[in-house]
C-alpha cells in the first residue's frame, strides 16, 4: 500500500481516490474512510480525536490516513471540507441525528403518541436529507438505466425485502418488463439464470449485507449486466460491483431502523421512469403520467 505523493484538490477527488483504493486499505484505515465517506461535515468540524473516537481508531491513524492520501497531516485533509460548509448554518445531517438519538434514548417510554412522535422526527431528518444527499444526475443516470434495460431483476432480502417488492411491484404496473427475486426456497442465484447485458438488476441492501445480494451482484457483474445499488455506503459489499449507486441514511429510533427514505427514493425513481418512458404527446391535457397510465 503505497502513499500518494501529491494530496487531492478537493473534497471530490479525495471521495473518487478512496472509493478507488478502498480494498488496499487496512481494517483500520477502511472504518476511517468509511466515516470520512458518510459524514463530511464532522470531519471539517471536529478535532482529531473527537474523530478518532468515533471511528474507533487511535488519532495517530487519522493521520497515517492523511498522509496515505498526501496530506502532511489530517488538518489539511479536514480544510478540504470546510469549503463546502462556509456560509452554511445548517448542521450536518450526523450532528443532528446524533444529538436527536441521545435525547430520544435518555426519555422513558411513554405511550404510544410520543413512540409515533419520534419516528416522525427521526424520519423528517432523514428525508430532508436524502433530498440534499442524492445527486441529481445520479438519479437520472437510475432512471435511464432502468429506461434501457430488456429486463430489470429486482433484489432485496431480510430488511430490505419491503423496498425491493415495492419496486418490483410499481415497475410491473407501469408495463416494465420485471423479475422481482424473492430467493424462495433458496433460489435466489437460480432466478437470475437468464440475466444477461441488456437486463439491469437493482439490489437493495443495508448493513449488514445480505450474503445472497452480494452473490447476486457478482454473478450479474460475471454476465456483463448492469447494475443499481440502493445501499447506505458507497463502500459496501453491494456497492463496489455496481454500476450506479444510490445512497440513503436511514433514521434509526430506539436501535429500530427505518425504512421511510429508501421508500421514498423508490417512489421518485419509479415516477420518474413514467413520465421519462412516454413523452406527453402535443395538445395532451397534464394530469397523466406523460401519457403512461399507472395501474392501481
Amino acid at each position: 500500500m503505497t502513499e500518494r505523493t501529491q494530496a487531492p484538490a478537493d473534497a471530490d477527488e479525495l471521495r473518487a481516490a478512496i472509493l478507488d483504493e478502498y480494498e488496499t486499505l487496512s481494517k483500520r484505515l477502511k472504518q476511517i474512510a468509511r466515516y470520512v465517506l458518510d459524514e463530511p461535515s464532522a470531519v471539517a468540524l471536529e478535532t482529531v480525536a473527537v474523530l478518532a473516537e468515533r471511528t474507533g481508531v487511535q488519532p495517530s491513524a487519522i493521520v497515517r490516513f492523511a498522509k496515505h492520501f498526501g496530506f502532511d497531516g489530517a488538518s489539511q485533509m479536514q480544510r478540504l471540507f470546510v469549503d463546502g460548509l462556509l456560509g452554511s448554518t445548517t448542521q450536518g445531517y450526523g450532528e443532528r441525528v446524533r444529538e436527536f438519538t441521545q435525547t430520544v434514548d435518555r426519555k422513558a417510554v411513554g405511550d404510544p403518541g410520543q413512540v409515533l412522535a419520534e419516528f416522525v422526527e427521526g424520519n423528517v431528518l432523514a428525508l430532508q436529507n436524502l433530498g440534499r444527499a442524492v445527486d441529481r444526475d445520479h438519479l437520472a443516470r437510475a432512471v435511464k438505466l432502468i429506461s434501457q434495460a430488456e429486463t430489470v431483476y429486482v433484489a432485496g432480502f431480510r430488511r430490505s425485502f419491503p423496498v425491493a417488492a415495492y419496486l418490483a411491484y410499481s415497475l410491473h404496473q407501469a408495463d416494465k418488463k420485471i423479475v422481482f427475486i424473492d430467493s424462495v426456497g433458496g433460489m435466489a442465484l437460480q432466478q437470475v439464470h437468464a440475466i444477461g447485458p441488456r437486463d439491469l438488476l437493482v439490489a437493495v441492501s443495508y448493513h449488514p449485507y445480505a450474503e445472497e445480494a452480494v452473490h447476486l451482484i457478482d454473478a450479474a457483474a460475471i454476465r456483463g449486466c448492469k447494475v443499481l445499488s440502493i445501499s447506505d455506503s458507497m463502500v459496501s459489499p453491494v456497492a463496489k460491483p455496481s454500476t450506479l449507486v444510490l445512497q440513503v441514511r436511514e433514521a434509526e429510533i430506539r436501535k429500530f431502523r427505518s425504512l421511510s427514505a429508501s421508500m421514498c427514493l423508490a417512489q421518485a425513481l419509479v415516477i420518474s421512469y413514467v413520465f421519462a418512458a412516454v413523452p406527453p404527446a402535443r395538445g395532451r391535457r397534464s394530469g397523466g403520467a406523460g401519457g403512461r397510465r399507472v395501474k392501481k
